[in-house]
């Protein structure tokens, strides 16, 4: 196992008003076994892992954890047994979105009784409702359980936007309290960040400083998986005052962050090959998705080696 040395010790898990589920969270992986079953085992051990490197909080069953190929018995159970090695001081944020509205609400309700601490919901995917339907959706959503909300905007997968304005309006619910942001409009970030408190968490890791500095909370990443120290590192630098040297940080990270990010294999393929040579817990991918060949795992090695070394 690998655990690259750090300048500074994690801080003490923390969520506020600001930053509800913490700073630094990761988009975690769902370990599966050889055979393609849940490792809850796996997950346990990788979540206190994650935490012991300095992640603030979890999200799971997200785009990274396979959210379209896990059931929704096997969501609930991941919920549970992360829930456990981690205990009640570190946010577990559940991904319960689906097409469906009726399917996301139960998935709400499921996550809630398993322990979780928040929901992560995307937009509906593939049927691209209006704004108004839209909107709709989420308060739907957010009126069903007592959990607080973390609206997911990633057009690219879902084939709509949750255009500045719904956000502000969402921002009057009680339970709507952030933005995992995939968007890449800027404009449109710190226009909701100008007029809502909502809380704003970078989802793509390139853009982790950028929005940092103009207000967002942190992030939720997928890169995380594997260097989460080194990526809180950046939050923590810019903290101290040091802008030039987070910036730094962050263009270090650039190299691993392409090739785990934009090499046309989705994150939760390459964050797996990875684990898996890093003797992290992770196992395969489920279909449709399909592993990462040995060129890519060889270069992927080459990238966090270069990252880790610098």
């Amino acid at each position: 196992m690998t655990n690259p040395a750090s300048t500074k010790p994690p801080s003490t898990n923390a969520a506020s008003p600001a930053a509800p589920f913490g700073r630094a969270l990761c988009a975690m992986v769902t370990p599966f076994t050889a055979s393609g079953a849940l490792d809850t085992d796996g997950a346990r051990r990788l979540a206190a892992h994650l935490v012991a490197e300095g992640c603030d909080g979890l999200v799971l069953s997200g785009t990274t954890g396979e959210s379209p190929t896990t059931t929704d018995a096997e969501k609930a159970e991941l919920v549970r047994a992360v829930r456990a090695a981690v205990g009640d001081g570190v946010p577990v944020v559940a991904g319960v979105g689906t097409a469906d509205t009726r399917h996301t609400v139960r998935l709400a309700l499921d996550a809630e009784k398993a322990g979780a601490d928040g929901i992560l919901v995307v937009g509906p995917y593939y049927s691209r409702p209006p704004q108004d339907a839209l909107e709709a959706h989420f308060r739907e959503v957010a009126d069903a359980s007592g959990l607080p909300v973390l609206l997911y905007d990633i057009p690219g997968r879902t084939g709509v936007r949750i255009e500045p304005e719904t956000l502000i309006r969402l921002a009057d619910h009680p339970r709507i309290v952030g933005v995992k942001d995939c968007s890449y409009d800027l404009l449109g970030t710190q226009k909701v960040l100008a007029r809502t408190q909502l809380a704003y968490y970078a989802g793509c890791d390139e853009q982790i400083l950028a929005l940092y500095a103009v207000g967002a909370a942190g992030y939720v990443s997928t890169v995380a998986n594997v260097v989460p120290r080194r990526l809180r590192a950046v939050l923590d630098t810019f903290d101290t005052g040091d802008t030039g040297g987070a910036a730094l940080l962050q263009r270090r990270a650039m190299e691993l962050i392409e090739s785990m990010m934009a090499s046309g294999l989705p994150g939760t393929v390459t964050a797996k090959a990875l684990l898996g040579e890093l003797g992290l817990p992770a196992g395969p991918v489920r279909a449709p998705l399909r592993p990462a060949g040995r060129g890519t795992v060889d270069g992927l090695l080459a990238a966090y080696r270069a990252y880790v070394d610098a």
